[in-house]
């Protein structure tokens, strides 16, 4: 009776023991049920049902916006080469090829011959379409950005063995200075974890992971051999009568194969050899040959089962491959209308110039008049003293401005020119050549809803957002997975054998009790092939089957990374949705700038040609005396703020016309680029961009004309 009470006290314990441990985690579920039971953002009004439907994770979708899937970036897997850097090299014919590095040529730093053919008198004549030819060409961001698509490439290769995916950038570069907007948006990391996404960095050291790859690890699905040849001399002292000093000689040959296979099933064979040589005398063989086998296969029950699981990162790198096509195509959609907007800076600076001077021409003249009615009496002094600080003022102002335009030729030549260090193009003028014109772009008057669902369709950054969230699905599906305990069963079949000759030292005891030799034929001889062979014909049989079971208890962190994986989809959802207002406020706002801009490029030019009249007036009226040089000097100036105005304007519209295509996202199609020569670093026929008067087709005025040589 008294052991059955200590055994009543023992199991009373270790059950309070297991309800303290349960009881925190009992009561944190009663007190915040709701923290399960209701989603963070429903919304009742939706004509979805209720949760709406499910993705391929199993999920709810709820009331997401049911709006157009993007059009995927077309040819799938732009290729910069010939090289497929997703096909691994292969053993045959050569078996150590796969061992072998690759050399990947080094970059081209020079320029193209297109630049050189547009240098005429010592000065490059650009037109818009040239400047787009030579940035496809030699743009560095666009030549940073193509290397992306071969290393993609290598996630792929990777993915196929197995292993994790090492991830490649998908950002817009950034390196190009000048002309850079604010119409790119991001398409969204996975989770949209990035720093800033939700706040600050909080995690350790200030660097947020997400569960992006998460998950049971995959079978490694590349075969491994292994060996080991080894030889080992054994010297072993005497401990005693039945244990004499001894010499052991031993050669080991042992192999070993493991592959993995996408149902969450691993092979493992082994193969051990040994031949052992010794002058102990109660070793009855020498040599002694042993030899075994065993074939193990093992296949998950629950957590790392399928082909999902295991594949999973196929899945992803392909997926990751269209995202970085998209990126690709987004960083051309960008690095053209940051060119275009360099142009048309350059455009303004140049016609700046070209004012700047007209206006201390007028000045000069001015002063010139003023000296010679002084010199017959006809004029104060003063007035010639104020002509004169004219003069010194647009001087200043000339200057400033054809500095404005040297610097701004030089920001012209960076993103077109891959070497500044040739003599030629460092030092040649940019006289560009193209004039932006008036004529109504047909996306002004479409309705506003066709152009946003036009963008919603064309954007790179919603086709990756989209594609990201299907990566998102893939992870959220292999953590749910990783719930779930390692029941692993297992089978395997072997044999151990073994066989020799008998020793040369071998000893037994004789009638007499002493010892003697071993006689001839002692033990019987059995050689290699009779050893190998005893392993296969089930004489020595090993085989079993069994189940290997690893339960974590309360299972904390497999639940906590599940719970983040849902939220972090949830969040990109989110991120996606933001994305779609962002954009259709851009296409909105974009349509309205050209609106604007048209009527404030036609105001500003009534201005300027009625300051340009006023001031021709005023001359007239100067000359017979009828006006001072204070009120010509007055609408000089009126005029030099108008044509400023004019191509503030001019250069606005100019840049917003550029900027409605590419928040279409159709630059390429209206201009003609091909995106599969691009990425192959090669233009098959040049860009034409539509909406352009060439200088030499218009009625030339006077801010049209070839401005005089730049001086210092």
């Amino acid at each position: 009776m008294r052991l059955d009470i200590q055994k009543l006290q023992a199991l009373a314990a270790a059950g309070l023991l297991l309800a303290s441990s349960m009881a925190p985690q009992a009561s944190a579920q009663a007190a915040a049920p709701q923290q399960t039971a209701t989603p963070p953002a429903a919304n009742s009004q939706s004509g979805n049902p209720p949760g709406g439907p499910k993705n391929s994770a199993g999920m709810q979708e709820g009331n997401f916006p049911n709006l157009p899937q993007p059009v995927l970036t077309t040819p799938f897997e732009l290729r910069t080469s010939g090289h497929n850097f997703t096909i691994p090299k292969s053993h045959f014919p050569n078996p150590f090829a796969p061992y072998t590095a690759i050399n990947v040529a080094p970059p081209e730093f020079g320029n193209t011959s297109e630049l050189g053919q547009l240098v005429r008198d010592g000065k490059i004549y650009l037109s818009l379409s040239d400047a787009i030819e030579l940035a496809l060409s030699n743009n560095y961001d666009i030549a940073i950005q193509r290397y992306n698509l071969d290393i993609a490439d290598t996630d792929i290769l990777r993915a196929k063995a197995g292993a994790a995916l090492r991830g490649v950038n998908a950002g817009v570069v950034q390196g190009t200075i000048g002309g850079a907007t604010s119409t790119q948006l991001s398409g969204g990391g996975p989770g949209g974890t990035s720093v800033a996404s939700g706040g600050s960095a909080s995690g350790a050291l200030g660097v947020v992971s997400s569960t992006n790859g998460g998950g049971p690890t995959p079978e490694y699905l590349d075969p491994v051999l292994t060996s080991t040849i080894q030889r080992e001399d054994v010297m072993t002292q005497s401990l005693g009568v039945l244990s004499p000093a001894s010499f052991t000689n031993t050669n080991e040959y042992n192999f070993g194969y493991t592959q993995g296979f996408t149902p969450g099933a691993q092979l493992a064979v082994t193969f051990d050899n040994s031949r052992a040589t010794s002058n102990n005398p109660y070793n009855a063989y020498s040599p002694l040959l042993s030899s075994n086998f065993r074939a193990t296969l093992t296949q998950h029950l629950l957590q790392g089962r399928g082909f999902f699981i295991n594949k999973r990162f196929i899945y992803q790198a392909k997926r990751d491959r269209q995202i970085t096509d998209s990126a690709f195509r987004q960083q051309v959609l960008s690095t053209v209308n940051q060119v275009e907007n360099i142009y048309w800076g350059l455009v303004s600076a140049y016609e700046d110039v070209q004012a700047k001077q007209r206006a201390l021409d007028q000045s000069k003249q001015l002063a010139a008049d003023n000296r010679k009615q002084l010199e017959i009496g006809t004029l104060a002094p003063l007035d010639v003293t104020n002509a004169d600080s004219s003069v010194a003022t647009d001087q200043q102002s000339l200057v400033t401005s054809e500095t404005t335009l040297e610097y701004q030729q030089l920001i012209m030549k960076q993103a077109i020119v891959r070497n500044l260090d040739d003599a030629v193009i460092a030092t040649a003028p940019v006289i560009p050549t193209d004039r932006v014109s008036l004529e109504k772009l047909d996306e002004e008057s479409q309705p506003v809803e066709t152009l946003v669902q036009q963008a919603y369709a064309n954007r790179p950054e919603v086709e990756q957002a989209r594609l990201n969230l299907k990566n998102d699905e893939l992870t959220v599906k292999a953590i749910k997975n990783g719930l779930q305990p390692t029941v692993d069963v297992y089978g395997f079949y072997g044999s151990a054998t073994a066989g020799g000759a008998q020793s040369p030292y071998c000893q037994t005891f004789s009638n007499s009790g002493a010892f003697e030799n071993c006689p001839p034929n002692t033990v019987p001889t059995i050689g290699y092939g009779n050893v190998f062979q005893n392993l296969f014909n089930s004489s020595n049989p090993d085989k079993g089957v069994g189940v290997n079971v690893n339960v974590i208890l309360r299972n904390r962190v497999a639940q906590s990374d599940q719970e983040r994986s849902q939220l972090e989809y949830r969040q990109a959802q989110m991120k996606l949705a933001q994305l779609y207002v962002q954009i259709r406020i851009q296409v909105i706002n974009s349509q309205f700038a050209l609106t604007q801009d048209r009527a404030s490029v036609q105001a500003s030019e009534t201005a300027r040609n009625y300051q340009q009249q006023s001031l021709d007036a005023e001359n007239k009226k100067y000359k017979l005396g009828a006006s001072t040089t204070q009120n010509v000097l007055q609408q000089k100036r009126n005029l030099a703020n108008a044509e400023a105005n004019y191509i503030t304007a001019m250069t606005t519209y100019a840049r917003d016309r550029a900027a409605l295509t590419q928040n279409l996202a159709t630059t390429l199609t209206k201009y003609g680029i091909n995106l599969a020569d691009t990425a192959m670093d090669k233009v098959s026929s040049p860009p034409v961009v539509p909406g352009l008067v060439p200088i030499s087709n218009r009625t030339q005025t006077p801010a049209d004309q070839p401005a005089p040589a730049v001086t210092n």
